[in-house]
């Protein structure tokens, strides 16, 4: 074997498999934390579509402070991964970076928040929804799938 062909089997062996396949613990880790999560969702009432009309009719601030806190943890989390160089599962740095503001954001931001104050959930609480017994957001999760698809369409077109 010559100096290259180990210089490569070496690079190759210390870059991040991105198309493993995680094992059947990290797969059931993350069902077990989505649960747990769609648990906290269902008891803290952030699934409750009531809940979220009230929040956007300024009638109470329950909903801003359960976003406000998710926002703290999310910056801190993220200072953490910064400060640590903590990387993905599959051995990938994770890096951070400033998307550009554009007219799409805008446009997609508006008919999210219509989405939201219509059937009270966004994405991750629609399977909290179902899960509670709420049959009504299966409409809901159709939305999402297929506005999904629409999007990954009209992507071409829209403003980037």
């Amino acid at each position: 074997m010559n100096e290259s062909t180990e210089n490569t089997e070496t690079q190759k062996a210390s870059e991040p498999k991105a198309d493993r396949f995680p094992s059947i613990l990290t797969i059931a880790m993350v069902l077990l934390m989505g649960v747990l999560f769609g648990i906290v969702l269902t008891k803290s009432e952030v699934v409750r579509w009531q809940r979220v009309h009230d929040m956007f009719l300024f009638k109470e601030p329950f909903m801003y402070l359960i976003i406000s806190t998710g926002i703290v943890v999310a910056a801190v989390s993220m200072l953490v991964i910064k400060k640590l160089g903590l990387k993905t599962i599959q051995g990938a740095a994770i890096k951070y970076e400033a998307k550009p503001f554009h007219k799409g954001v805008v446009i997609g931001g508006t008919i999210f928040g219509a989405g939201w104050a219509i059937t009270g959930a966004c994405p991750g609480p629609i399977y909290a929804q179902i899960g509670a017994g709420a049959w009504m957001a299966l409409f809901t999760f159709a939305g999402a799938i297929a506005g999904m698809f629409l999007y990954a369409w009209l992507k071409p077109n829209l403003p980037h």
